[in-house]
């Protein structure tokens, strides 16, 4: 077994602890945080002679302490759900287990120390309510410089705790009289806190005699001094330092759950309860076989043809959580829940790059517009890729294909008399020498008397606002007072438009999903009459105006951006018009914040109807209500929230915020983003539930049955099992056809808690010493519970797709079975064997490449395919970069990205790496 820890981290205490206590024969290797050297390994490879002196032999109790020597650079976390500071543990069959209590229970049950519904609920305690407090805690002491009961005053009811647990059972440990892996947990996590025992206050008695008790003993003493080394703290120190102060978990953490109780759940009927039980039975027979579509995607008749689109995102700045949860990463979930039900699915989006945001941007950047356009849209595509945003076509909105699209849908709109002309009371600045666009002026909200509002909308109100209609205008570029003057512009007849407007409302509300949200806000602006729309801007940086007397006038944004969509999918292929010409066949989504709604439901529709080429128009209209940030509002212009390079600068993997983002996704009413809540959740419910049955699970397997799945014998409970779990994965389904994304991943948790109380109430870790009856009932609980985590190998896919990828990997889920099917069915039957797929070797290991003219094994077709779509992706990004003609050192880079991704696409594919030399410089 490979434990992997980071010196100084707090989490690396109670696992380094708990293999001294256990004597787990365990290699330890000492990580480093992201971009750190790491110190090396403290336990290695077999073998003797003059080799590296840190090499050891793994021993029951190796060395602890990081050794001295040449630094190498950090290994890479061995599970997606591991920052550097989480401890991991790499078993010998491949499998990691990657929550630190699971890692400390293994250790013990492994030693033969079975775990008791006491020691679970002490592990349940620390993980929900101890942990979050002790984070608070440490922050203050090392980033704040608290000392002692200052630091740990937050600890006080929590102690208390503890205190009346241990002097009202008379116990000396916390679970009896010996020592369990509940008390390794629970002191490593008060340790760091802790050190000084000043801080535990004189009527602590039990509680000190316990902690005295736990710290004297060899194998904590020997943990404390190899982690928490005053080198190594410095190093977690300056980590916490980039970090915001986690909130204390004593504070009500902000929720989006109801506060009623949840109903009890219904009863089962013994007819579902048979049928489960013949899904069950059927295998991997009863799943559909997996649909691979051709390159470029274009629909195919008799399938289901989902075309979905978030909005575009400016791309004047980075975009923050409120900005991914409420478009891409939305949009993503969905997309990804398509493909697995096998439906025919085009995902497209794209940074929205002309108008005034992008002008006002490069005025205070002192750079072109289209240097603005290219920095941010790379900054973009950066922080969605992080995010693992599966796009099939990121683009951009500044391409000769969105000037020849919009242009073609004007021309169309004016020749069918939907267009008029009128005189525009606008502001100019006589200091400037121009018109002012809306976001050049600032000003008061006539509405709400907002003091910062722009001329296009108030960001306190939200309400839409004529510039002109502002109290105490100023220009935003020399901060002079504009006048108001007349100029000619051309306008929408929306109210001409609404007679096709409305009957094709009903029809798509009929037959489509549109949220609450979007039905409300489309029927507010009919309700009152249409009016004429604006749709020409005196700027230059835009899509030309195609028409005599405007040609010095480009398009507004809010008339062209939509049209992106279209032209974004033109550059993806040439035969766009099979998707947006086609809505016989095609099924059009649109996901966006509610703030965007108007102009998806009213004005770019209008402006299909009007241009009548048999454009596909939106079925469903899926709009979130706004994420906050803690107690206020993200604003990308006041730099208030998370934006997305500060997620990845925290080292909080991509997963775990995906997760987070999508358990609190704002459905039916505005949620917050809560530091706390985030740590919380993370625990409890990813780590604690999730996390810690898919690890039971696989670890049962390998420990029992030797990586084999066992024979499995039905009872009645295991068959209500399988309906409990058939209903939740119907469930699933049901609302995430609806698009109910946030509803249908609390279906997923369910399905592990189920599996949690299965394993609990079966002990098989028990049953596997007694006779052959409670052998083989050890063996039907495993199976049972490793085919649960199958299916939610799959069931998690579209939510945090590389902790899914791991798990398909640990578990070696045969590809064909990554499908989503309406029934829980056995994919691992009895012999298949989990974890005996070769990990993926840390990055810092360097890859042998095969002699020359010889061909490696295939490896997973899955990860085949994978490759073979980052590398069309990167192809993409590499030949865009050079069409908008990027500077040779970004396109140097890219195109290293690619060699790379090609080379591991033909080692996966068992061919030689050697044929990969870019074109053009081919040995003769």
């Amino acid at each position: 077994m490979r434990l992997q820890v980071a010196a100084g981290g707090p989490a690396a205490l109670k696992v380094v602890a708990a293999a001294q206590c256990a004597a787990a024969p365990v290699r330890l290797c000492w990580s480093a945080p992201a971009g750190e050297a790491a110190a090396g390994e403290g336990g290695a490879t077999h073998g003797t002679g003059g080799g590296d002196p840190r090499h050891r032999e793994a021993a029951p109790c190796p060395p602890l302490r990081p050794p001295d020597g040449p630094a190498r650079p950090a290994e890479q976390p061995l599970s997606p759900l591991c920052s550097p500071w989480v401890p991991a543990l790499q078993l010998d069959s491949g499998a990691v287990l990657f929550s630190p209590n699971a890692i400390c229970q293994y250790f013990f049950l492994a030693g033969g120390q079975e775990p008791t519904d006491l020691t679970n609920q002490w592990l349940e305690w620390e993980a929900t309510e101890l942990q979050p407090v002790v984070a608070a805690a440490l922050y203050a002491q090392l980033v704040h410089g608290k000392k002692g009961l200052e630091a740990a005053g937050a600890l006080g009811k929590l102690l208390a705790y503890i205190e009346q647990s241990l002097s009202g059972r008379g116990t000396a440990y916390l679970a009896g009289d010996t020592k369990s892996v509940a008390d390794v947990v629970v002191w490593g996590a008060l340790f760091p806190v802790l050190q000084d025992e000043a801080s535990l206050s004189n009527e602590l008695q039990a509680l000190r005699t316990w902690f005295q008790s736990m710290t004297l003993s060899e194998a904590c003493r020997k943990a404390a001094d190899s982690v928490l080394m005053p080198e190594r703290l410095l190093e977690f120190k300056s980590y916490l330092q980039k970090q915001p102060p986690p909130c204390l978990a004593m504070e009500r953490a902000t929720s989006n759950e109801p506060e009623e109780e949840e109903a009890s759940e219904r009863a089962l009927t013994e007819e579902e309860i048979t049928a489960a039980a013949d899904a069950w039975a059927r295998g991997a027979a009863a799943l559909p076989k997996p649909w691979h579509p051709q390159k470029p995607m274009l629909p195919v008749e008799g399938m289901r043809n989902v075309l979905i689109t978030s909005a575009l995102p400016y791309v004047n700045n980075v975009p923050h959580l409120g900005n991914i949860i409420g478009c891409v990463l939305s949009a993503d979930t969905f997309a990804r829940y398509c493909r697995l039900r096998n439906w025919n699915t085009l995902y497209v989006c794209g940074t929205d790059e002309y108008g005034t945001a992008t002008e006002t941007k490069a005025v205070e950047e002192g750079l072109t517009p289209r240097e603005i356009c290219d920095k941010y849209n790379a900054i973009h595509a950066d922080i969605y890729r992080w995010f693992h945003i599966s796009f099939d076509y990121f683009g951009r909105t500044t391409t000769p294909h969105q000037t020849a699209i919009a242009q073609d849908i004007f021309q169309r709109l004016l020749a069918r008399g939907f267009l008029l002309q009128d005189t525009v009371e606008q502001l100019q600045c006589e200091g400037c020498q121009r018109f002012l666009a809306d976001r050049f002026v600032e000003g008061i909200c006539p509405f709400c008397s907002y003091e910062e509002a722009r001329g296009d909308q108030c960001d306190k109100c939200g309400k839409l606002i004529n510039a002109v209609e502002l109290k105490k205008p100023q220009c935003k570029l020399c901060r002079g007072v504009p006048v108001v003057k007349p100029t000619q512009h051309l306008f929408l007849d929306l109210p001409k438009l609404e007679e096709q407007l409305e009957p094709w409302l009903e029809r798509s509300w009929t037959t489509g999903d549109w949220t609450a949200n979007a039905r409300y806000i489309t029927r507010s602006w009919i309700r009152d009459g249409l009016k004429p729309r604006c749709i020409t801007r005196d700027l230059k940086w835009g899509t030309p105006v195609p028409l005599d007397g405007f040609r010095d006038k480009v398009f507004y944004v809010w008339f062209d951006a939509p049209i992106g969509y279209l032209s974004i999918t033109a550059n993806y292929t040439d035969q766009w018009e099979r998707w947006w010409k086609n809505p016989q066949q095609v099924e059009l989504y649109n996901f966006m914040a509610k703030d965007n709604v108007p102009f998806h439901s009213v004005i770019f529709p209008c402006s299909l109807l009007g241009a009548d080429d048999n454009y596909t128009l939106v079925n469903h209209l899926i709009a979130t209500e706004y994420l906050n940030y803690e107690d206020g509002k993200f604003s990308k212009s006041r730099g208030v929230g998370v934006f997305g390079d500060m997620a990845k600068d925290t080292g909080i993997p991509a997963d775990i915020w995906r997760f987070y983002l999508l358990y609190l996704r704002p459905e039916g009413q505005d949620s917050a983003f809560s530091w706390s809540d985030l740590m919380l959740k993370n625990n409890s419910e990813l780590l604690n539930n999730l996390g810690n049955f898919i690890n039971r699970a696989g670890m049962f397997v390998c420990k029992f049955f030797g990586g084999i799945v066992p024979d499995m014998v039905l009872t009645a409970d295991d068959k209500r099992l399988l309906a409990r779990v058939t209903l939740e994965l119907r469930q699933y389904h049901q609302l995430l056809e609806k698009v109910r994304i946030r509803d249908a991943l609390r279906c997923i948790l369910s399905i592990s808690r189920h599996g949690n109380q299965y394993i609990q109430v079966n002990e098989p870790w028990k049953r596997i010493k007694g006779n052959v009856e409670d052998r083989q009932r050890a063996g039907t609980v495993t199976g049972v519970a490793v085919n649960m985590a199958s299916l939610l190998a799959v069931m998690v896919q579209p939510y945090m797709p590389s902790v899914s990828v791991a798990i398909q990997g640990q578990l070696c889920i045969p590809p064909e079975c990554f499908v989503l099917s309406p029934v829980f069915t056995c994919t691992l039957p009895p012999g298949h064997r989990v974890g005996a797929a070769k990990p993926t070797p840390p990055a810092s290991d360097p890859v042998p490449a095969p002699a020359s003219g010889s061909v490696v094994a295939p490896a997973d077709p899955q990860l085949i395919q994978e490759l073979t779509e980052q590398v069309a992706k990167q192809g993409n990004h590499v030949r865009q970069l050079k069409a908008n003609k990027a500077e040779k050192a970004q396109v140097d880079s890219e195109v290293a990205k690619l060699l790379e991704l090609k080379k591991q696409l033909a080692l996966a594919e068992g061919k030689s790496p050697e044929i990969l030399v870019p074109k053009g410089k081919r040995k003769k």
